[in-house]
């Protein structure tokens, strides 16, 4: 597939490189990266992301070139979609870019649906910028230092500094690899876990508040509100990580973050009722995928999410509830 994809990035000139909402690290990285890449090859490229970058990204090269908004006249000739399980993650851009005369779908998701023309999906990498790292190796390019730092960076967070169990020998022979190209480690790691805002340490305060633990101790639930966010003075970006609190609870097997989108009165149907995002985490005993599936959902094993519109109350009912209604979670010690 690498090489199919190479032949249409030559034969095309007009790009639009996108990746999901809400983007961690390796969207990010992986988006950068490509777009790069592209551009050395003296390609017109957009890149495109719905959601504000988080401020631990915002080192990274180029990242000011991502644009939250599509131009509905923008005319591109094919558009890349990165570490995206389905079309519709990237946000309301969707319906657009599925229009793309050629789209290329490139990810690393167990829950990925194959969509697009062209489909490069490798479970087994532990990142899509890994994925990306293959790809651009197979083009006309030298691998820079901006293009090293975003490949690393996308490694790194994804596997979790290399504690997740998604981390391969590549993770580690790709990030060697990039520090030779240029990227600096401390540096890196001094903008992703560095420093945090105290608006940051105080919206931590009050999601570790919100924590419910569900009777059995396997699952653990935070929450996240518009008000939160306005008392803290802090924006959606800021709760990037902040799962990880609830995760690493002693004999918690399912960590889930629920995070208020909108308010009632923002086109919700029923009086109380909200849009939500929903971030699961596992310990690695229990496939959070196949949950956030039936929720419409999907990502990794042991890192997925959905999207919902609920009441606060009946969406963490739901969740607490899994601790008793999941095969995974109910059964066993």
């Amino acid at each position: 597939m690498i090489p199919t994809i190479i032949e249409q990035i030559e034969r095309h000139r007009n790009f639009l490189v996108a990746s999901h909402t809400h983007p961690d690290g390796d969207a990010i990285g992986s988006l950068l990266a490509t777009g790069l890449a592209l551009r050395a090859m003296g390609k017109t490229v957009h890149l495109f992301n719905e959601s504000p970058i988080p401020a631990v990204y915002r080192f990274l090269p180029s990242v000011h070139t991502i644009v939250p908004h599509i131009d509905p006249e923008m005319a591109f000739d094919v558009a890349i979609v990165l570490d995206c399980g389905d079309i519709e993650r990237v946000g309301q851009a969707a319906a657009h870019i599925r229009q793309a005369p050629l789209l290329i779908n490139i990810d690393h998701h167990v829950t990925n649906t194959r969509f697009g023309h062209l489909s490069l999906v490798d479970e087994a990498a532990c990142a899509t910028a890994e994925i990306i790292h293959r790809i651009i190796q197979r083009m006309p390019v030298k691998i820079d230092c901006a293009m090293a730092t975003a490949i690393y960076t996308g490694i790194l967070t994804d596997t979790g500094s290399f504690r997740f169990s998604n981390t391969n020998r590549a993770a580690f022979a790709i990030c060697e690899a990039m520090i030779s190209r240029g990227a600096n480690p401390y540096e890196v790691a001094q903008h992703v876990y560095g420093t945090y805002s105290l608006g940051r340490i105080k919206l931590l305060n009050l999601a570790l508040d919100s924590l419910e633990i569900a009777p059995n101790g396997k699952v653990s639930v935070m929450t996240l509100t518009q008000r939160m966010l306005r008392e803290t003075r802090t924006q959606a970006e800021d709760i990037d990580g902040l799962i990880n609190y609830a995760r690493r609870i002693e004999d918690i097997k399912v960590a889930a973050l629920i995070h208020e989108l909108g308010g009632p009165d923002n086109g919700a149907r029923g009086k109380g009722r909200s849009q939500f995002h929903v971030s699961l985490r596992s310990d690695g005993t229990v496939d959070v995928a196949r949950i956030a599936a039936q929720y419409g959902g999907g990502g990794h094993t042991s890192a997925s999410g959905f999207s919902i519109e609920a009441t606060l109350p009946e969406l963490k009912q739901q969740l607490m509830g899994l601790a008793c209604t999941d095969p995974e979670l109910c059964a066993g010690p």
